[in-house]
């Protein structure tokens, strides 16, 4: 008799592992070698982007590469190179106040071990990206979905935000810009969010690896420099520089001097535990983040051609339009919605070939919407929107 899975496992990890319909049918298709317009491809490295060869080689060219010097914190030199990056974004970030980490995800899981005790509550937005469920699984930690409105624009809905609050709440995220919807938090919702948390005692966790690709061509508030609430915004060169394959990133900590003191000693504890970032990239990280405006240049062309090309071809149909996005590399389709999401997109994908998202993976609330990524190479993206809207008419 073959044991209880239940009993072999911790319940955090009782999920369930079998492909969605979309992924099955996904692979099924290119099993059967049939073409594929994959408007859902987000891996730069995958986007026909051109990267400096020779000056990516000199980076990891260093005699210290032979020497382990670990620093819970992350190398001197590379903790300096992301508070310069800071400077240039119009925020002052201190050296000290930034812990490196080997992606976004690993920083995720320090903050979440934290803030929370097993059952702690963390307040997410809702549409937002879908990797959140399995970190707080990992740590014990329960998501309280908040809203995020949608009128000419998104906005955070204050008044569902404290409706889902509780005693147990520990931490809000907020992804700045919103992956998908491309959606900043302004001002005045920084502000406002400060206060919420400083109120109640609630830290804020703010997702900035989009913060550079904004449309509007002027650097956006990072909330890496706030000072109210203590706050940890994390990023990294997954997005930044493009290079999601170099695995450093980054949490910097702002807030009331006491409590941002306490949070770095601890954090610090935490990452000495794992030193999971390599010397290597930490030693090429001045020359990496050096080197990024080339990639966000090539990302920008790339991200407003393919824009332009989806509003021309939504202009000449009444049946299908976008939402509004401010930055990122996603756009957000809105159309009929006739079927589930994820049947629509399976269809999509067996009639036409074209593979988007469907808007239940980023928890729309409603179907009708399929996203789309900005960075898929123009002609592809051209000839995959082409065929999508043909499909409603």
């Amino acid at each position: 008799m073959a044991p209880d899975p239940g009993k072999l496992f911790a319940h955090r990890t009782s999920w369930n592992l079998e492909e969605n319909r979309l992924s099955r049918a996904l692979a099924e298709r290119r099993t059967a070698g049939k073409p594929i317009l994959d408007l859902a491809r987000s891996n730069p490295t995958e986007c026909g982007f051109t990267y400096e060869h020779p000056s990516l080689q000199r980076a990891f060219e260093h005699e210290e590469l032979l020497r382990y010097q670990p620093d819970p914190r992350g190398m001197r030199r590379a903790r300096q190179a992301i508070a310069a990056y800071y400077l240039q974004q119009q925020a002052r970030v201190d050296e000290d106040d930034l812990l490196l980490a080997s992606g976004t995800s690993e920083a995720y899981s320090f903050v979440f071990r934290l803030l929370c005790n097993p059952g702690d509550e963390v307040l997410i937005p809702s549409p937002s990206y879908p990797l959140f469920d399995f970190l707080a699984d990992l740590c014990d930690v329960k998501l309280v979905r908040y809203p995020l409105l949608y009128d000419h624009g998104w906005q955070v809905d204050f008044s569902a935000l404290t409706a889902a609050a509780s005693e147990r709440t520990r931490a809000i995220i907020v992804v700045h810009p919103n992956n998908p919807t491309g959606h900043y938090t302004c001002e005045a919702e920084q502000k406002q969010l400060s206060h919420f948390c400083e109120e109640r005692g609630i830290k804020l966790i703010v997702d900035e690896v989009f913060l550079d690709f904004s449309l509007s061509g002027s650097p956006e508030n990072s909330f890496a420099s706030s000072n109210d609430a203590l706050t940890f915004t994390l990023s990294g060169i997954s997005k930044i520089c493009g290079m999601p394959q170099m695995k450093l990133a980054w949490i910097a900590v702002s807030g009331p001097a006491e409590q941002k003191r306490d949070a770095l000693a601890r954090l610090e504890v935490i990452a000495d535990a794992y030193l999971s970032v390599g010397t290597p990239v930490q030693l090429a990280a001045p020359t990496l983040l050096a080197m990024r405006m080339s990639f966000h240049g090539q990302a920008m062309t790339r991200i407003r051609a393919n824009l332009r090309e989806l509003d021309e071809q939504l202009s000449r149909q009444s049946v299908c339009n976008r939402l509004s996005c401010a930055g990122g590399w996603s756009a957000v389709l809105r159309v009929p919605a006739t079927q589930p999401d994820e049947d629509l997109a399976i269809a999509l994908l067996t009639k036409t070939g074209v593979h988007l998202h469907p808007g239940h993976f980023y928890d729309f609330a409603q179907s009708g919407h399929l996203v789309v990524s900005l960075i898929v190479q123009e002609q592809e993206f051209a000839e995959g929107i082409r065929h999508t809207l043909a499909h409603f008419s």
